[in-house]
């Protein structure tokens, strides 16, 4: 999905790449509780929960698994085969431990195609800003953005055109259009922006005592009169 967003472009869709699908398979938990669920995560197994239709259900699946899951740019749609069933999914929650940063538990939403779901989307920047080529710093302020709309609409990321960004603009939320969706986020919310940087300031500064001291052009004598 490529999002071109400046004050002189409105916001575009082309070049529209859908998620792509990963497989997961998971073992329904007999039992449900702290105590079990430690002990799943000293096997090396993730308690997930599955959502969907009013019903939850607990289950639990190999941490090796979450690799191409979890540790990826992209969000995907998640396969999920439970009990010989295979659900369409995303994740809707992810815990991590405090300290370690070890994946603790994972929450799953089963998916419907005629039913909205929100998902977070990765933002991607392409090109390069004409701020930051006269010097400043571009400064990505959402790395993600909360997009709801049908399953089927979802890119795997929302590319952002930065090519016309000058120094202290910004592409904001209200700025990025995508057909079918809505972005989840308030529209004055900045996503990418370029700052100026000291060196940029510096030379603004003394570029501006330097004009004020400029002398002015000297005025043209005026024609002496003919002699007679």
């Amino acid at each position: 999905m490529l999002i071109v967003a400046a004050e002189q472009l409105k916001a575009i869709t082309k070049n529209k790449i859908k998620m792509n699908t990963v497989q997961l398979s998971g073992s329904l938990r007999t039992n449900v509780g702290k105590a079990e669920a430690n002990a799943l995560r000293k096997q090396g197994r993730i308690p997930c929960v599955l959502y969907g239709n009013g019903n939850h259900v607990n289950f639990h699946a190999d941490e090796k698994h979450f690799k191409d899951v979890i540790y990826t740019p992209e969000t995907k749609i998640v396969e999920l085969e439970l009990d010989g069933k295979k659900h369409k999914t995303v994740i809707q929650e992810i815990q991590f431990h405090r300290i370690n940063d070890k994946l603790m538990h994972v929450d799953f939403l089963e998916v419907d195609e005629k039913k909205p779901v929100t998902v977070m989307l990765p933002v991607k920047t392409i090109g390069q800003a004409e701020g930051v080529k006269a010097g400043g710093k571009l400064s990505i302020k959402m790395r993600k953005l909360k997009v709801r709309g049908l399953i089927s609409k979802m890119p795997k990321n929302i590319e952002l055109n930065i090519e016309k960004l000058g120094i202290g603009k910004t592409i904001a939320v209200g700025d990025i259009n995508i057909d079918g969706l809505t972005v989840v986020h308030p529209k004055n919310i900045s996503v990418v922006g370029v700052q100026t940087t000291r060196n940029v300031a510096a030379e603004e500064t003394a570029a501006a005592p330097a004009a004020a001291a400029a002398p002015a052009p000297a005025a043209k004598a005026a024609p002496a009169p003919a002699k007679k």
